[in-house]
């Protein structure tokens, strides 16, 4: 648990680091490039961002397992394993990208230079596989230079300065100097930990039963990837570019929250990894619902801050993205239901693999029928167009919610213990916070972002804190207020 703390506190400054950079890159993106360039690039980093999942094939998650079961080869040649596994993989799908263009853009492109966003994927993935291997090392700090300071920043200032040199190719060029960015960061520390592989040599049968054995992993990650990325890409072929460029930055916004999930998930898989190996399943369920708990209660806070003055939020990118705070404050209530189900899955992807899998493709199977659903009723009842995101939105938090059910539940049984992350104290805290917000949106606009967000996020944390918190889950903050022993 002490690791897990260390761990997640560890992530959670990078979170907020990852937060204020991601801020200028929404406003200037928004006020330089409109919703129409940053639509037609929205749907062109969905198929991008897919290819490099896949290209990873589980070794996010999967290298914490390998490394942890194999006491015969020298670590640093398992972590090469992985590099070049993910490296065959990459160059695969950027080649079929390149050749095959026409997925990225259905709704055309918008400079000569977007054809370089293929060639972030060989980058982005052997990142995913060297962080993976900080993480097992416990070191939680590469992730946050290289995917909370270096990629987030880089994208920002890049974005801005590029809008002067390569304006209709801008966001495009400044996400490849992104990528890359985030790759040299995350490079420096895998050699420190590990070493070069002296004495190591790629096999191609070894390399195949790897393949196969990451598959399951592989699928799971893409599927809980594609789950917020679905409706984009679907949306993108009922929608205008307008109208896909404000849901882009409305998911931006949302999945925010998301990222909490993601300061703890390098420390967990370790941490579930070696509570495996000594067959302490009481433990496992412990560290699931701790977490949970931890992940929930932040998520619920920011979400409460973002919703409440959601109009002046969307309004900061620009006029034309205010239609987007419903689809916002939807997607929001869905980054918190799908909380169980990320931390569910984080041990489920150990001990049943394949059962997960079959979940996350019900999820993500109802997902896209409901998406499709609600996208043709629009259509046949002649709807408003602005009614698009909106749905789109709630076919999500509805599969996430689903999902999330029956992870919780299939987990709680191979444990035999009770798999849940919801306690009282959040409604104690979450209902005097709405109060706040709701008097913070009878402020003038720019008082309703100053004033009325810190007000909120302060009256939710001393509720929580006093009302919510156990002992057990204030050792997440406790060594922040004091150094480290020994």
């Amino acid at each position: 648990m002490a690791a897990l703390a260390r761990g997640g506190r560890t992530n959670f400054f990078g979170f907020l680091i990852r937060l204020a950079a991601r801020i200028p890159f929404l406003f200037i993106a928004g006020r330089l490039y409109g919703d129409d360039m940053l639509g037609r690039f929205a749907a062109a980093l969905v198929v991008v961002e897919l290819a490099s999942q896949i290209a990873v094939l589980g070794q996010k998650r999967g290298l914490a397992q390998q490394l942890s079961e194999n006491d015969a080869r020298p670590p640093s040649h398992i972590v090469a394993d992985a590099m070049v596994l993910s490296l065959f993989t990459s160059l695969a799908f950027t080649a079929l990208l390149l050749i095959f263009p026409e997925p990225m853009f259905p709704n055309g492109s918008n400079g000569d230079l977007s054809w370089l966003l293929p060639l972030t994927i060989l980058p982005y993935a052997l990142t995913e596989v060297a962080l993976a291997a900080c993480a097992y090392r416990y070191d939680i700090g590469a992730t946050v230079r290289s995917r909370a300071l270096a990629e987030p920043w880089t994208i920002s200032i890049a974005v801005g300065a590029l809008f002067f040199v390569v304006p209709d190719s801008g966001l495009e060029l400044a996400y490849v100097l992104s990528i890359i960015a985030a790759a040299v960061v995350a490079f420096m520390p895998v050699l420190r930990h590990y070493g070069m592989p002296i004495g190591w040599s790629p096999h191609p049968v070894r390399m195949f039963r790897l393949a196969m054995r990451n598959l399951p992993l592989a699928g799971a990650d893409a599927i809980e990837w594609g789950t917020r990325k679905l409706d984009l890409a679907i949306l993108a072929q009922f929608a205008s570019p307008a109208q896909v460029g404000v849901y882009f930055a409305v998911q931006q916004v949302a999945t925010l929250p998301q990222k909490l999930k993601t300061s703890f998930d390098p420390i967990l898989g370790p941490v579930i990894t070696a509570a495996l190996k000594v067959g302490d399943r009481s433990a496992i369920a412990k560290q699931v619902c701790q977490v949970g708990f931890w992940i929930v209660a932040m998520q619920a806070g920011i979400a409460l801050a973002l919703a409440l003055p959601g109009e002046a939020v969307m309004g900061l990118l620009g006029p034309d993205f205010v239609s987007g705070t419903g689809a916002l404050s939807i997607l929001l209530v869905a980054e918190v239901v799908a909380a169980l189900a990320v931390v569910s899955e984080s041990a489920l992807i150990y001990i049943a693999r394949m059962r997960n899998l079959m979940i996350s493709l019900f999820a993500i199977g109802l997902q896209a029928a409901l998406t499709v659903g609600f996208m043709l009723a629009i259509n046949a009842y002649d709807l408003p167009e602005l009614w698009r995101a909106p749905a789109a939105a709630l076919a999500l938090a509805i599969a996430l919610a689903m999902s999330s059910i029956a992870k919780s539940v299939l987990l709680g049984r191979i444990l035999g213990e009770t798999v849940n992350n919801f306690r009282m104290g959040l409604f104690y805290a979450a209902v005097p916070a709405a109060g706040v917000g709701w008097l913070a949106t009878q402020l003038p606009e720019w008082l309703e972002l100053v004033v009325g967000i810190p007000a909120i996020l302060l009256t939710y944390g001393a509720i929580i804190w006093f009302l919510g918190f156990r002992e057990d889950d204030r050792v997440l903050f406790r060594r922040n207020l004091a150094p480290e022993e020994g």
